[in-house]
């Protein structure tokens, strides 16, 4: 029976490929308890692997109670069922209220078998890594958020490629993994054009967009849309200087230049709505409420996890871009 294999392309550790193959012979069905396993030397020779190589993925299984040695004859398949059918990795960026909302629908949407475990990289690239390679062949399903990085398939290929899905961002590199994204540059031409009665009352659009963690994508689509309805517009990434002047509308990315424009238009006497715009990202109960309710475009993160979960549940993952939308209150 052939229990390994081994891809001397594919940049995975070769203990780990052993381990994950294992595990894919033991999701298939074509192993049972007590089958005896090729010894360390059948293996070494196979795939000319050193012994330590083999020994560290062997050990790894002992240690996870899936395989037993017996002294003199062998290892041989202790268990078959270490793991529930549905044991999920989850690494989210960050915690925030989005993320929240997306786990919390997650789970409501799973079956009460499946367990899953939660960890957050903060947008650390080693703390990304070390998180994939630990967690590599001990779940039946992984869920990554890679978020601004880059480059990341070398790092995914740790995992096995048929219980991977991708989420928030849609990454070139990551073609072959099932996705649910936001398409930020769509999301924001499209609230925008939805916007466009309201904002032909105001002269000039002005998008504060701090970078860093943000997706870009959203400038060019401020841009985009502006130059194509014909809209003075600036592209600003912090309030420090900023003089709120009638007229203008703000997009605004951050809370914190959220609250400096609603207070900043209390101290110079404009009214929001009417004397300037302004319009947030990613909607909150609390801006139904601050300010008389705050427009915003904003994506469904409860339908990214409902979708989640409906891709977890039926193991047939696809390319899903998440709903999106504007959300008109009174600040426009």
């Amino acid at each position: 029976m052939n229990i390994f294999f081994i891809d001397d392309a594919a940049g995975v550790p070769k203990y780990r490929q052993l381990i994950n193959s294992f595990y894919a012979t033991l999701d298939a069905g074509r192993l049972n308890r007590g089958d005896r396993i090729p010894s360390l030397t059948e293996v070494c020779k196979a795939f000319s692997l050193s012994r330590d190589t083999v020994l560290l993925a062997y050990n790894e299984l002992k240690s996870l109670g899936v395989i037993h040695a017996v002294p003199g004859k062998g290892y041989y398949v202790e268990r078959t069922d270490l793991r529930p059918e549905r044991n999920v990795f989850l690494l989210f960026d960050e915690l925030n209220v989005f993320k929240e909302d997306i786990y919390t629908s997650f789970l409501e949407h799973l079956d009460k078998e499946t367990r899953v475990d939660i960890f957050f990289h903060h947008f650390n690239y080693k703390v990304y890594k070390d998180h994939i390679i630990n967690a590599s062949g001990k779940y039946s399903d992984y869920i990554l958020m890679p978020a601004t990085f880059d480059n990341t398939s070398e790092i995914t290929a740790f995992l096995p490629k048929e219980r991977v899905y991708i989420l928030d961002r849609l990454k070139p590199e990551l073609s072959a993994y099932p996705c649910i994204y936001q398409d930020f540059k769509a999301d924001v031409i499209d609230g925008l054009t939805a916007a466009l009665p309201a904002l032909k009352k105001y002269q000039k659009l002005i998008m504060v967009h701090p970078g860093g963690k943000e997706p870009e994508e959203r400038v060019e689509g401020f841009t985009e849309f502006c130059k194509l309805n014909a809209f003075h517009h600036e592209l600003i990434r912090n309030t420090d200087k900023c003089l709120i002047d009638k007229g203008e509308v703000y997009l605004v990315v951050s809370d914190r230049h959220l609250v400096y424009v609603v207070k900043k238009a209390a101290e110079v006497g404009l009214q929001l709505g009417k004397d300037i715009g302004l319009i947030s990202f990613n909607d909150t109960v609390l801006k139904e409420i601050v300010a008389n309710g705050i427009t915003t475009i904003s994506t469904d993160f409860k339908a990214m996890g409902r979708e989640l979960a409906a891709m977890v549940m039926a193991r047939k993952g696809r390319r899903v871009r998440n709903k999106s939308g504007l959300i008109e209150r009174s600040t426009l």
